[in-house]
Protein backbone atom coordinates (compact mmCIF):
# COMPACT_ATOMS: atom_id res chain seq x y z
CA UNK A 1 0.00 0.00 0.00
CA UNK A 2 1.21 3.59 -0.67
CA UNK A 3 0.64 6.22 1.61
CA UNK A 4 1.98 8.93 -0.07
CA UNK A 5 1.70 10.47 -3.51
CA UNK A 6 5.50 10.99 -3.32
CA UNK A 7 5.97 7.47 -2.82
CA UNK A 8 8.00 6.12 -5.43
CA UNK A 9 9.45 9.28 -6.76
CA UNK A 10 12.95 10.42 -5.86
CA UNK A 11 13.44 13.06 -3.51
CA UNK A 12 14.58 16.18 -5.25
CA UNK A 13 17.92 17.74 -4.63
CA UNK A 14 17.26 21.67 -3.58
CA UNK A 15 20.17 23.76 -3.85
CA UNK A 16 19.33 27.22 -2.44
CA UNK A 17 21.48 30.23 -4.14
CA UNK A 18 24.33 31.71 -3.11
CA UNK A 19 22.42 35.33 -3.35
CA UNK A 20 19.33 34.26 -1.23
CA UNK A 21 19.41 36.76 2.13
CA UNK A 22 20.94 34.70 5.06
CA UNK A 23 18.15 36.54 7.21
CA UNK A 24 15.29 33.59 6.41
CA UNK A 25 13.51 35.66 3.79
CA UNK A 26 14.31 36.39 -0.25
CA UNK A 27 15.42 32.54 -0.45
CA UNK A 28 15.16 30.80 -3.84
CA UNK A 29 15.99 27.37 -4.27
CA UNK A 30 16.78 24.89 -7.37
CA UNK A 31 16.48 21.19 -8.33
CA UNK A 32 17.16 18.97 -11.50
CA UNK A 33 13.92 16.93 -12.39
CA UNK A 34 14.65 15.40 -15.60
CA UNK A 35 15.20 17.81 -18.47
CA UNK A 36 13.46 20.51 -16.23
CA UNK A 37 14.82 23.03 -13.94
CA UNK A 38 12.33 23.47 -11.05
CA UNK A 39 12.63 26.83 -9.44
CA UNK A 40 10.45 27.43 -5.41
CA UNK A 41 10.53 30.17 -2.60
CA UNK A 42 12.32 28.67 0.52
CA UNK A 43 9.13 29.94 2.48
CA UNK A 44 6.72 28.08 0.43
CA UNK A 45 8.55 24.23 1.13
CA UNK A 46 6.59 22.09 -0.87
CA UNK A 47 4.11 24.72 -2.49
CA UNK A 48 4.25 26.43 -5.91
CA UNK A 49 7.23 25.65 -8.08
CA UNK A 50 7.89 26.54 -11.51
CA UNK A 51 9.63 24.22 -13.70
CA UNK A 52 11.36 25.52 -16.66
CA UNK A 53 13.03 22.94 -19.22
CA UNK A 54 16.76 22.79 -19.27
CA UNK A 55 17.89 24.38 -22.31
CA UNK A 56 15.79 27.59 -21.73
CA UNK A 57 17.05 27.86 -18.20
CA UNK A 58 20.47 27.58 -19.52
CA UNK A 59 20.31 30.41 -22.00
CA UNK A 60 18.65 32.46 -19.16
CA UNK A 61 21.51 31.66 -17.27
CA UNK A 62 23.79 32.86 -19.66
CA UNK A 63 22.45 35.90 -20.44
CA UNK A 64 22.33 36.95 -16.63
CA UNK A 65 25.49 36.09 -16.41
CA UNK A 66 26.71 38.61 -19.55
CA UNK A 67 24.83 41.51 -17.99
CA UNK A 68 21.45 41.52 -19.38
CA UNK A 69 19.14 42.92 -18.86
CA UNK A 70 21.36 46.15 -18.21
CA UNK A 71 20.42 49.24 -16.30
Amino acid sequence: MIDSPDAGRPRLAWVKSSYSNGAGGECVECARSGSQVLLRDTKTGDGLVAAVRSPAWLAFTEAVRRGWPSP
